[in-house]
């Protein structure tokens, strides 16, 4: 493997996702997936693109790295997958990469970044990190499945908060609505966030379509750090059960009564 080595980073975690070429820390290349149609549809064919962009190849790439979740099942399936797929047959290692994690380090150095995912049904995954200016991600808490409520108490006492991810972006009104009533500012533009000074706010984190840089970044450290996974070892961080297993559960109740 070359001193800086050739990264292939998937996110479809998140419903449009993306796909992106590393050498290194450097990026070659990425593309955005479209929301409304399935990773399952056009993966493959934006892995090639982007190969192609970066004038690489499948042959040429020495780590693969993907979101692990949580986010989309189906798209956390897809990418996985894909993913282990690609590396098994050219026996490569891999790098599962926690969704919130990238979301936080896309967000940038911070001592408190909450990063979110819409979770379905009206709730979110929620998770604090500190990010350092090395771009070492430290998580402060445990990931939660929760509601956007009592997502809001649980860091109701913290005075300093980048809150990041398409769920802080759903949500904002209701994040900006709970500032307000304290009589506290929720910023909303990146040029505000000059106004936090050694600390005391809450702000929301410019949207990120290519997260896949990201994960291809921690999966860099994690390369560096000699922790990476074998295909047949890469797994899901799904946090709740499925909507296909929440109906299962439900429907096998119904018949034993």
């Amino acid at each position: 493997m070359s001193s800086a080595p050739l990264i292939l980073s998937v996110e479809t975690a998140t419903l449009g996702g993306s796909v992106c070429v590393t050498r290194g820390s450097a990026v070659l290349a990425f593309n955005v997936g479209e929301p409304r149609v399935s990773h399952s549809h056009t993966l493959l064919n934006d892995i090639n693109r982007a190969l192609v962009e970066s004038k690489s190849h499948l042959g040429k790439v020495d780590l693969f790295a993907v979101a692990i979740g949580p986010g989309s099942f189906t798209g956390l399936r897809i990418g996985i997958a894909t993913i282990k797929g690609l590396a098994a047959a050219l026996e490569r290692l891999c790098a599962g990469v926690p969704s919130l994690q990238a979301v936080a380090h896309a967000a940038g150095t911070s001592e408190s970044t909450v990063s979110l995912l819409p979770a379905g049904r009206g709730e979110v995954f929620a998770q604090m990190f500190s990010i350092s200016a090395e771009g070492i991600v430290t998580e402060l808490d445990a990931v939660a499945h929760i509601s956007p409520q009592r997502m809001l108490e649980r860091y109701s006492g913290i005075a300093n908060i980048r809150w990041a991810g398409e769920g802080a972006h759903l949500y904002r009104g209701i994040i900006k609505d709970w500032r307000k009533r304290l009589g506290q500012p929720f910023l909303e533009k990146p040029g505000e966030s000059e106004r936090i000074v050694a600390g005391h706010g809450w702000m929301l984190a410019p949207r990120e379509s290519n997260l896949a840089r990201h994960v291809a970044a921690l999966a860099l450290s994690k390369l560096e750090q000699n922790q990476l996974d074998t295909p047949s070892n890469l797994r899901a961080i799904y946090v709740r059960p499925s909507d296909a297993e929440l109906n299962k559960g439900a429907h096998c109740q119904t018949n034993s009564q």
